[in-house]
């Protein structure tokens, strides 16, 4: 049997150095694979799976996309998490001896996209790279390749944040050293599914030293070069593009971990994760790509600074307090392109012409909205515009060099305008001339032979030709064309002169594709010159678009401007959570206050499931971001501290993927915020507890509200079924009760969403499930069984419903009421008075006599309620 093909054993040398990678082998018209590659390709595209001879080992198997409609398999692929290597035929088969050179000219990943159809225009493309400092530390590096952005952050408390930092990003794939460890890469893959790639290269490259001027700590240039030497050795081509590393100094921002961010939906709504439902699809009333994508960077990093956070306020007071200039505003931005992508798919060298008359339109805009800014009162505003640069040498560039509605492709022509070059208006001025000549040549033809159906055509084999049909031959003068073919009906001629005037013809369109291409890289250079000024002019558009966004949805919704108290006390007047009052469609949002002085660390919240205490919670949390990222909030009046965490512990849900029930989740999230909030911190806290048995869960929920209490004095809303723990407001003298008022009427619960002060008085269990229908003998039941257990009738039923309470180490405790009314007891007869009978004494005897260690908790509880019964007979 045969050997490998000399082209199989081409594919075969380049496919084992992208094993990680579909490679999409040209051959021809198609991209073929083979091997695995083609098994796995044809499951995933749904294309067929074909086979062909693979010399010893016999049949392989083979599948191919064809060239020109590639695009949309790579996209499916990538977004799947696959990579996909381009291997391009890369000399003339013209010229090649052997098997025709090729070489993988391009690594497609889900970090690295750069074709704009397999992007989300609103959306980030994040690539992420992870560098370890040591066990704690480590540096994340960031960078959108599409806009040239990068950034680097300092991890210095554990893989854990690391996680949540990533979380808080768009990330699509993650550049780790292969030494990172197993157990850190499932992590990875399990909590934020992402594509993982591996680089070991983190030296630094003089050539590119200008990225990291700005980067104090070698660890922080190292972490970038990581994610650098990525990007170079995947996409092989120029990064004129990218900017300069920005350090994100964590301590500069609010911290959203992933429970936060998930649990308070900022981005995409829990269940379904979709935007609608989200804070962002509230705030976004931006009106560009770039706008939207810089509303999700500002809600990632909420501000801590009050001076950055003040202007921002009076920015898009600016904006509220002159609607028409506003609304002039939002209509010239609706005309600018996406500028930043723009520069990038310049300095990337994959722009067409449609994308600079796209760049072209987008300028001629800068200029009125730099005239607009300059008739608000604002200063902010005012200043705001006296930084733009309109780039007019840009505008004027591409308005005197590319048509106006120019073809996608840059190899065929027609891009460049009349009178931009005096070559090519030559070679044009022959083409148009020769065909003009062409169709006079016609015209005289028809009149000297009398043949008024002969025509004058062209084809790419032939050239251009006359063509008489079979009928009218008769009538041609003898000789006074030279033949060139024969058709079924016609016969096909050619003159010198005819001849003379294609080559001229051919000539001119040939030389004048060639030069327009030539003449259209020149113009993109001249464009990728003005990289840096364009990235700083979509920076001033995005942040105009963001703010005047803020002051559209304020407007709309009656928002406020809130206050930034120098102490930590909270005063809302008539608070409302942003996404629900959005989403009600018949019925009124009850705004409720939110009164915490700055000796109240914790709210007791109380009250009935579907009462609205979750959504009080969350509208706290929603209210502080909102203000923090400089947006207005929904309230009355608002007068809120910074804080520098919120922690979100509401809802409950298992992960499976990690193998946690929802109260190891539930533990997992409570503790976090518990080791990792200050005295500045937000912490909500709902339901702790619920997941274990009613002892547990209550001696824990009341274990985490004192901790708080005394330990971290974080402002904290925390809400329990535990009505027990209301009592706590007796002892904890920071610590107040709130309630949902909730009413019962003819029998039913009326939710009033209403938050008052003190503990509520029952939970309406049964009722809730009134209104979910449950059966109505299953209803009646539990209301026969809740009257018997509120008289503390039927004990063994009781405990059925609660799980094993935990023991203590010493019965002492357990008895101490009883032991102390012994004691009582003996005092009384030393000092003559009367004291229990006789049936009572002997009841303390076998209380005191009980092992209860020995006494599971049912079987506790019985005896407890066999003595109890004999002293009340």
């Amino acid at each position: 049997m045969a050997k490998q093909t000399p082209m199989m054993q081409q594919y075969l040398k380049i496919k084992s150095q992208y094993k990680d990678a579909f490679l999409f082998f040209r051959l021809g018209d198609f991209y073929e694979m083979f091997h695995e590659d083609a098994t796995k390709a044809a499951q995933e595209l749904e294309i067929t799976l074909t086979s062909r001879d693979g010399g010893e080992n016999g049949r392989i198997p083979m599948c191919g996309v064809p060239f020109h409609s590639s695009k949309n398999y790579i996209k499916t692929l990538v977004e799947r998490g696959y990579k996909v290597a381009i291997c391009e035929q890369v000399e003339d088969p013209r010229v090649a001896k052997g098997v025709v050179k090729r070489e993988v000219v391009q690594l497609i990943t889900p970090g690295t996209v750069m074709e704009g159809t397999m992007l989300d225009e609103g959306e980030n493309n994040f690539l992420a790279a992870i560098t370890p400092l040591d066990e704690q530390q480590f540096i994340i590096a960031y960078n959108d390749l599409t806009t040239g952005e990068s950034s680097v952050a300092h991890i210095r408390d554990g893989f854990d944040s690391v996680v949540s930092e990533l979380f808080n990003r768009p990330v699509k794939e993650i550049v780790i050293p292969s030494s990172l460890g197993e157990e850190k890469e499932t992590q990875l893959t399990d909590r934020l599914s992402v594509t993982l790639s591996y680089e070991d290269q983190e030296e630094l490259l003089e050539g590119y030293a200008h990225l990291t001027e700005g980067l104090k700590q070698d660890g922080l240039k190292r972490g970038f070069f990581r994610l650098f030497h990525y990007l170079q050795r995947t996409q092989k081509r120029s990064m004129d593009h990218l900017k300069p590393v920005q350090y994100i100094e964590l301590m500069n921002y609010m911290k959203l971990d992933l429970y936060s961010k998930r649990n308070l939906e900022l981005m995409e709504t829990f269940r379904k994760g979709g935007k609608k439902g989200s804070l962002l699809w509230v705030l976004d009333h931006t009106v560009t790509a770039m706008g939207a994508r810089h509303l999700k960077k500002w809600l990632e990093r909420p501000l801590l600074n009050p001076d950055d956070i003040q202007s921002r306020y009076n920015q898009v007071e600016g904006f509220l307090n002159q609607f028409f200039e506003r609304e002039m505003i939002r209509e010239a931005l609706k005309s600018v392109y996406d500028l930043e992508r723009l520069a990038g798919r310049v300095a990337y060298g994959n722009v067409n012409a449609r994308d600079l008359i796209q760049l072209k339109q987008s300028l001629a805009k800068v200029p009125e909205i730099k005239q607009i800014l300059s008739t608000f009162h604002s200063e902010e505003l005012k200043g705001l515009g006296s930084h733009i640069e309109p780039l007019q040498e840009v505008y004027e560039m591409l308005d005197e060099s590319i048509k106006d509605e120019p073809p996608i492709s840059v190899k065929e022509g027609d891009l460049i305008k009349d009178g931009f070059h005096p070559q090519l208006d030559e070679y044009r001025d022959a083409a148009r001339n020769g065909k003009q000549w062409i169709a006079e040549l016609e015209q005289r033809e028809r009149a000297e032979t009398g043949i008024k159906s002969l025509k004058i055509g062209y084809n790419r084999v032939f050239g251009y030709y006359i063509e008489v049909t079979k009928a009218n031959l008769h009538l041609l003068p003898e000789g006074r064309y030279e033949r060139k073919q024969t058709l079924t009906n016609a016969e096909r001629y050619i003159t010198p002169e005819l001849k003379e005037k294609e080559t001229l013809i051919l000539e001119a369109q040939e030389k004048s594709v060639d030069l327009e291409y030539d003449l259209f890289i020149g113009v993109r250079d001249k464009v990728k010159e003005y990289i840096r000024p364009l990235q700083q002019l979509a920076e001033q558009m995005s942040t105009l678009d963001v703010l005047q966004g803020f002051a559209t949805v304020s407007e709309e919704n009656q928002y406020t401007r809130p206050s930034i108290t120098p102490d930590r006390s909270i005063n809302v007047i008539g608070g409302r959570h942003p996404v629900v009052e959005k989403v009600m469609k018949d019925d009124h949002f009850v705004p409720n206050d939110i009164k915490m002085q700055e000796g109240t660390d914790v709210f007791l919240i109380t009250g009935p499931n579907m009462s609205g205490k979750s959504t009080y919670m969350r509208q706290v949390a929603l209210t502080a971001i909102m203000a923090q990222i400089g947006c207005f909030v929904p309230a009355e009046s608002a007068e809120l501290p910074i804080f520098d965490q919120v922690f979100t512990r509401i809802g409950a849900a298992d992960d499976l993927v990690s193998g946690q029930s929802t109260f190891m989740v539930e533990m997992l999230e409570a503790n976090h915020a518990l080791t990792k909030a200050t005295e500045r911190s937000l912490i909500l806290l709902d339901e702790i507890g619920r997941g274990t048995s009613t002892y547990d869960g209550m001696a824990l929920a009341q274990s985490i509200v004192e901790y708080i209490h005394e330990h971290i004095h974080a402002k904290t809303l925390f809400s329990t079924h535990y009505h027990e723990l209301t009592a706590l407001e007796q002892s904890l003298q920071q610590l107040r009760n709130v309630h949902v008022r909730a009413e019962e009427y003819e029998g039913k619960v009326v939710f009033l969403h209403q938050i008052k002060d003190g503990a509520a008085d029952e939970s309406y269990g049964i009722h809730v499930a009134k209104l979910a229908q449950l059966p109505d003998s299953l209803l009646a039941r539990a209301e026969e069984l809740l009257q018997q257990f509120e008289q503390g009738k039927d004990a063994p039923t009781l405990q059925r419903e609660a799980m094993s309470p935990s023991v203590p180490e010493k019965d002492d405790a357990q008895l101490s009421f009883f032991l102390a009314k012994d004691q009582e007891n003996e005092q009384k007869l030393e000092a003559g008075q009367p004291a229990q009978n006789q049936e009572e004494h002997g009841v303390l005897s076998e209380l005191r006599d009980l092992d209860l260690l020995e006494l599971n908790p049912i079987e506790a509880m019985n005896e407890l309620y066999r003595l109890q019964k004999q002293l009340k007979s």
